[in-house]
């Protein structure tokens, strides 16, 4: 019996180690997201103020 909780003592400590793991993990696309989308927005604001002109295929003349 001690050997069973000791396992499930070893088991549940783990467990909190992994989904505490996997919260840092999901907190760090969202945040990644957050920034290149915020990059994004301000390099089309850049590109729109410098009055570049649109080739035919769309995409700005660097």
């Amino acid at each position: 019996m001690t050997n069973l909780i000791l396992f499930v003592n070893a088991f549940l400590s783990y467990l909190l180690i992994f989904v505490l793991i996997i919260a840092l993990v999901i907190v760090a696309c969202i945040i990644g997201v957050k920034w290149r989308k915020s990059k994004d927005a301000k390099a089309a604001l850049e590109n729109g103020a410098d009055g570049q002109a649109e080739t035919a295929g769309g995409h700005t003349a660097v």
